[in-house]
């Protein structure tokens, strides 16, 4: 090989690229994705640095950089952003990837920097998109480089394809054929991947003349599934087989899936029920979404199968299951936490887990604030600090107004009914200083380990909503968008997303346990009450806890603190306030409700790790 130099760098020579040990990385890497191979360069490149190989280190740091791209197939016009590395590679670094890439074998590594080289290298030369194109679509189409990016690079193929025209010859054709195949051969042991290959056929417009195929091969694995009582999967390919009956025209047989569909939210429901720590608060939201499911079936097709009688059975199910749910509701368990320690140990609880791991892990970096030792701290610091409580004081908001005033407190061991509003506010700014040490110590530090080593997507998030029993019925996609968002590190758009539905889902629950939330006023008009009004009901910590309606009331609702649900509602956040600690914290907080609620009903029934597959 010749050892001319690089135009890239001067100590780059392609003699340096053969024997920097490039293809010895990838081979003592577990491939995960890009993510795998950038992390696997950037330790060979910082221990070649060590080792005094300057020449091989710049080489694979390059190389590095480049896997470090996010993959977004779905934008033709900009495929590629940054996640971690640079965000721009320079013109003579895509001219050294031109001069190498015949030379590596690895389709991963070939597809992305012929990929980059089209993209980049003017003017266009249509074989390394070809080449890309190639190597894209010699990836595997199995579960594992499904979920760790296949699905990316074939959109990506397929997308190539259709911008290159005629010039990709009978590529689109043979991928839609492997595609096919692949799918004709997929079984319950794969999981979803069945499901996933035939929404890339559907979406993609591909395999137009097996519509039909498509169907019944989605049915027949809806009911294996459904036979092994794995019913989320059961559910997910009977919609799916639905809906493509739908579209070619058979009602019928898209209403009889619909009512599969309605059936398996029922037996899931009876599941949770029928074991040794039953969770009727699940049993309740399986059977709404039943009757829910049910209600789609158009009236015409309902005679058929006894819809409206099914109906009035399962409201009789769903009325036994509420009334049996309020007591659970109240327990969110979260494990203790060694609270002196900080970033090193929040970022070791997240590190080197799976997915569903982590997530735990991170959920649960600290329990919720306990009032009464919150409480007992504040009136043990008035009688330390006695000034600090026998003067008033007025809460200032951002642009000056007085918002809230917090009066003076005696300092006797049994306060008084004034005293309490004072202890109260105290209680409040006390949480708000405990919220910045958290962001800062635990919940940003282990997010950016989160972040580094798992790359869960928005569809991740909403699947963990639709399975947590706190997430009310219909909104688990907007309470999906907003903890993805948070993930993503955008707290502007996770804000404005949560905080409407923390409301909504306190005023659900307080409402499903029969607790009246609208005034009537004199003119005979009954209005819902807001947050500040339903937190301070007293069923509210009979079925949140006290410990949750207290962070819920001092993060959203209370003027002595960020108040962030009356501060969104007016339009008084401006993008500063939406990202300060505050803001993560609440984010956090949601994540911590979701998750915590869907793990523990998880673990009241044995299914082998169904959520896990998901998360």
């Amino acid at each position: 090989m010749s050892a001319e130099r690089c135009p890239a760098d001067p100590g780059i020579t392609h003699q340096d690229f053969a024997d920097c040990g490039w293809k010895e990385v990838l081979a003592n890497t577990e491939r995960d994705g890009y993510l795998s191979m950038c992390l696997a360069f950037y330790a060979a490149a910082k221990q070649a640095t060590e080792e005094e190989r300057q020449s091989h280190a710049k080489v694979l740091m390059l190389l590095g950089d480049a896997c470090s791209m996010m993959l977004s197939p779905k934008s033709p016009s900009e495929p590629f952003r940054p996640f971690m590395g640079r965000k721009d590679l320079l013109e003579t670094e895509i001219d050294f990837f031109a001069q190498i890439i015949d030379t590596i074998d690895d389709p991963w590594l070939k597809a992305r920097l012929a990929d980059l080289i089209w993209l980049n290298k003017q003017p266009r030369d249509v074989r390394f998109a070809l080449t890309a194109i190639d190597s894209y679509r010699s990836v595997p189409l199995n579960t594992k480089t499904w979920v760790s990016g296949g699905r990316d690079c074939w959109e990506r193929a397929i997308g190539l394809t259709r911008m290159l025209k005629t010039g990709s010859g009978d590529r689109l054709k043979d991928m839609e054929e492997v595609i096919v195949s692949a799918f004709d051969s997929a079984k319950c042991q794969d999981g979803f991947l069945g499901l996933w290959l035939a929404d890339l056929l559907v979406n993609h417009g591909l395999a137009q003349d097996k519509k039909l195929h498509i169907a019944q091969r989605l049915e027949f694995l809806a009911r294996e599934f459904d036979d092994e009582d794995d019913y989320s999967r059961a559910r997910g390919f009977f919609k799916a087989s639905a809906k493509r009956f739908k579209e070619t025209g058979d009602n019928a047989k898209s209403t009889e899936l619909t009512v599969a569909t309605a059936e398996s939210f029922v037996k899931e429901a009876r599941a949770r029920i029928a074991v040794d720590q039953p969770s009727h608060m699940a049993a309740v939201r399986f059977y709404e979404k039943a009757i829910q499911t049910y209600r789609t079936i158009p009236h015409s097709e309902r005679p058929a199968h006894r819809v409206d009688e099914r109906l009035k059975e399962l409201y009789l199910c769903l009325s036994e299951s509420g009334k049996k749910a309020l007591d659970e509701m109240a327990v969110i368990s979260s494990p203790s936490v060694n609270l002196s320690q900080l970033v090193e140990d929040a970022k070791n609880s997240v590190r080197g887990k799976s997915a569903i791991e982590a997530l735990e892990a991170f959920t649960n970096l600290q329990p919720f604030l306990k009032v009464k030792e919150l409480r007992n701290s504040v009136i043990k610091s008035n009688q330390q600090f006695p000034l600090q409580a026998i003067f008033p004081a007025a809460i200032i908001s951002r642009d000056g107004r007085i918002i809230a005033r917090r009066s003076s407190m005696g300092l006797s061991d049994t306060p008084s009914k004034n005293d309490e509003m004072g202890i109260r506010a105290e209680m409040i700014r006390d949480h708000e200083r405990q919220v910045g040490m958290s962001v800062l110590g635990r919940i940003l530090p282990a997010l950016e380990v989160l972040l580094l080593e798992h790359r869960l997507c928005e569809d991740d998030f909403i699947y963990l909503a639709s399975q947590s029993p706190i997430v009310p019925i219909g909104r688990e996609r907007l309470f999906g968008m907003a903890l993805f968002a948070g993930y993503d590190y955008d707290f502007v758009t996770a804000l404005h997303l949560l905080v409407p539905q923390i409301e909504h889902m306190v005023r659900y629950h307080l409402k499903s346990a029969g607790v009246k939330t609208t005034t009537l006023d004199s003119r005979g008009i009954e209005t819902e009450n807001g947050l500040s009004t339903l937190i301070e009901l007293p069923e509210c910590e009979k079925i949140f806890g006290e410990d949750l309606t207290f962070e819920i009331k001092a993060l959203f609702c209370d003027a002595c603190g960020p108040n962030l649900r009356n501060e969104l509602a007016h339009g008084l956040l401006d993008d500063e306030a939406c990202q300060t600690a505050y803001a993560v914290y609440a984010w956090w907080l949601g994540l911590k409700l979701v998750f915590n609620t869907f793990w523990n009903a998880a673990r009241k029934i044995d299914e082998g790790g169904e959520e896990e597959a998901a998360a």
